[in-house]
């Protein structure tokens, strides 16, 4: 896989690609990250990127110009276009899944106060983290990114991501690791019983209470 991050503050990027599952992903080639600086594209010659909007009020709004020549410079036909902004659809596990099995994915982050709103007709997808406003969509394009990446063959074992939170619409199980007795708090004894059939049957009811008390709105779904 591909993914290639048009930003206008690609120095953000730095640690998130050179660290831990993301940096071994890159390094055994199973996936491929670039950044592109948005300003590299601008053909103002003080490499301006933003403007007023049209109509009055506060702050500047993103070019439409230098994103389309960006996108015009490295898509492809196998590109999915996702434009991070919190008026997108709500990101999840189940679209996670989805963009993990593309080719190449393009994401664009939007910063100041908006962007030309014909930015949208360059995109395939909109796509946003939460209910919440941040300053811009790197942290955003970092966090569906991970989520993807970790999803990709070989990068991390199968089974570690086929229990995840989310998966089936149910919260992953309860985990426990030594000591079995920390200060009174115990790991539960069908841990340590070494019935298999026991422990799997016990994850799933963890699984199906936990989601019952934290997340309803799951079961429903199921």
């Amino acid at each position: 896989m591909k993914i290639d991050i048009l930003t206008l503050f690609p120095s953000m990027f730095d640690g998130f690609m050179n660290e831990s599952i993301i940096k071994r992903a890159i390094d055994f080639k199973k996936v491929e990250i670039n950044i592109y600086n948005i300003r590299d594209y601008s053909k103002d010659p003080h490499k301006k990127v933003d403007d007023y909007g049209f109509g009055g009020g506060k702050g500047m709004v993103l070019k439409i110009e230098p994103i389309y020549d960006a996108l015009e410079s490295i898509k492809t036909k196998d590109s999915k276009i996702i434009l991070m902004t919190p008026q997108g659809i709500k990101y999840n596990q189940e679209k996670a899944y989805e963009l993990s099995k593309e080719k190449h994915l393009i994401i664009i982050c939007g910063h100041y106060e908006g962007f030309d709103e014909r930015i949208r007709s360059l995109v395939d997808m909109e796509i946003s983290i939460g209910d919440f406003v941040l300053t811009g969509g790197e942290i955003p394009a970092m966090a569906i990114s991970d989520s993807i990446i970790r999803l990709i063959d070989g990068v991390i074992e199968e089974q570690s991501h086929i229990n995840d939170s989310f998966n089936n619409n149910l919260l992953d199980y309860p985990v426990y690791t030594h000591p079995v007795d920390f200060k009174g708090m115990k790991v539960p004894d069908v841990l340590i019983s070494g019935h298999h059939a026991n422990i799997d049957s016990w994850r799933k009811e963890e699984q199906i209470k936990r989601t019952k008390e934290r997340r309803p709105d799951l079961l429903e779904k199921r």
